[in-house]
């Protein structure tokens, strides 16, 4: 039996943080679908937000947090990111992470939308992920733990008692394989490239939310998604991001006609909160005008922001002509996996942070360069309690069926993209999350709840994990009937604080199950919110 004490599901900084920390007391294993540097961790451009400035202060930076939450957030979650993240990021340099340093040797700062203060720690301007992933890829060298690249964690293995006990594997070559552990760790991302235009790395499909689903664990907030507002956009595609940084340095979003987008939209302008930003641009847009980021006050560009010039120059801009053609798309997820702030779900022995965890710390919007910081504080979080905690004895694996009746009907995940755009993307509707959902009820959904990876191929297992992610979206998004930070509705364009402020749409597989067998959508799923 292949086994260790605790198994990690994922690449980016919630995971190696989380591993790193663990490893301290037990066994760990890393298993990660792709590359170790695949991730959106690693893509990350815009930095890391922590209050280190004489002007700045803690309380700015949790009070910039809700804010831009639309003070949906839980407090205790965001009390803890920011008044760590000071320390965690001296803790970081102190380790050899490098940052840019002013003339004078000073950690360098910026300012990006909806902070009051300058407050973003960064590294090479734009590449503040990349370095810092291979900060940490370092040390990982260093340690006992173990890594699995281009292993693919197809499903949550349950003990009899109903806890999480090990994760079900599928190589390159098809092989499958089961390893078993006290601890499992799910840091698998968002749900961003089910997106038609995203910023996510390609294997960022939301398998994680969908096996804990499968699992019995409870998912929180799957409507809140951001969009950001200013991704490459060439003919038609997204082709990926160009940081909030630039916006931060004096950048204006302008029609062809040179006509400001953001005047008299935000007392903040170009800086306001990414869903303001991302829903103008989108209008315009829909519109048929065309948005840019007029580049042209921004001294020496291409040094400051030297990944994005790249990225340019790769697909035909020329930065001299002072416009990036932009586009709003996916870019990260508020909702996720329901977790305590040391990452426990629902499920006994499951655990989850980043991006696939709920702790509600973002709320209804993350604030800019909250996502790293999240990662690292949570991430420690996480993995100093599974450090601390004693062994179990793993109950026997629950009975389950070896083979399938039938192969389900699956769409294509292209297909799945383009249905989500359309109709749960920038702004919703209920005409269009029905239609959406009466599409994905087109499939047997409630086979694919029950079903196993057990016969399935990894294109069909990835389709099948996106229409129940796309299922949590449609169904999240339709119950709210309200407008709240990264969620839009055209037909509800209103903050709704009576109904909605304390509350939170939670859906769990049972509940799931029985609107499966004939409930409204429309029924709201409404609990008590833990802020």
């Amino acid at each position: 039996m292949r086994s260790s004490e605790v198994i990690v599901v994922g690449s980016g900084i919630a995971a190696l943080q989380t591993a790193l920390g663990a490893a301290i007391t037990k066994n760990v294993i890393i298993f990660t679908k792709d590359k170790l540097r695949s991730s959106n961790s690693y893509l990350a451009q815009g930095g890391i937000a922590a209050a280190i400035s004489a002007e700045d202060s803690t309380d700015k930076h949790a009070q910039d947090t809700l804010l831009a939450g639309r003070n949906y957030n839980n407090p205790d979650a965001v009390l803890k990111l920011v008044q760590e993240a000071p320390a965690v990021m001296n803790s970081l340099i102190l380790s050899g992470m490098e940052f840019d340093r002013e003339r004078g040797g000073k950690v360098s700062l910026g300012m990006e939308g909806a902070h009051s203060e300058r407050r973003i720690m960064h590294r090479d301007g734009d590449a503040t992920g990349k370095y810092l992933i291979e900060h940490y890829l370092s040390q990982l060298e260093k340690s006992s733990i173990k890594v699995m690249e281009e292993k693919e964690v197809i499903e949550l293995i349950i003990g009899e008692d109903d806890s999480c006990i090990g994760v079900k594997t599928l190589d390159p070559e098809g092989r499958k394989e089961s390893y078993y552990g006290n601890h499992i760790v799910l840091a698998t991302g968002g749900c961003g490239a089910l997106y038609r235009f995203t910023s996510n790395s390609p294997g960022v499909t939301g398998d994680g939310i969908a096996m804990a689903l499968k699992a019995g664990a409870r998912i929180k907030d799957m409507e809140f998604i951001q969009f950001h507002p200013t991704l490459l956009f060439i003919n038609g595609k997204t082709h990926g991001l160009v940081s909030e940084a630039v916006r931060g340095e004096g950048a204006k979003l302008v029609t062809e006609s040179d006509k400001k987008v953001m005047e008299g939209v935000h007392p903040l302008n170009d800086l306001a909160p990414r869903h303001i930003v991302a829903q103008t641009i989108y209008a315009y847009l829909q519109q048929g005008e065309r948005v840019y980021l007029d580049i042209s006050m921004i001294p020496a560009f291409k040094k400051r922001f030297p990944t994005i010039s790249l990225l340019c120059e790769r697909n035909g801009i020329d930065n001299s002509s002072g416009k990036i053609p932009v586009a709003p798309g996916n870019h990260f997820l508020m909702g996720g996996i329901e977790t305590d702030n040391v990452g426990r779900t629902s499920v006994r022995g499951l655990y989850a942070v980043g991006e696939a965890a709920c702790s509600g710390v973002h709320g209804a919007n993350r604030l800019a360069s909250n996502s790293l910081l999240e990662g690292i504080v949570f991430g420690k979080a996480v993995g100093s309690f599974i450090a601390s905690e004693p062994e179990r004895e793993l109950p026997n694996q629950r009975f389950e069926p070896t083979n399938r009746s039938h192969i389900p009907t699956l769409p294509s995940l292209s297909e799945l993209s383009e249905k989500l755009m359309r109709y749960a993307g920038i702004i919703r509707n209920e005409t269009g999350l029905e239609t959406l959902l009466d599409w994905l009820g087109s499939f047997d959904l409630a086979e694919v709840l029950e079903g196993s990876g057990s016969g399935l191929t990894k294109e069909q297992i990835r389709a099948a994990n996106g229409i129940l992610v796309a299922w949590l979206i449609a169904e999240s998004a339709l119950c709210r009937k309200e407008s709240r930070g990264g969620h839009f509705r055209s037909d509800y364009p209103v903050e709704n604080d009576k109904d909605w402020l304390k509350q939170s749409v939670v859906i769990d597989k049972n509940k799931m199950e029985k609107r499966l067998k004939g409930r409204r959508y429309h029924e709201q799923i409404k609990v008590k919110a833990t802020t």
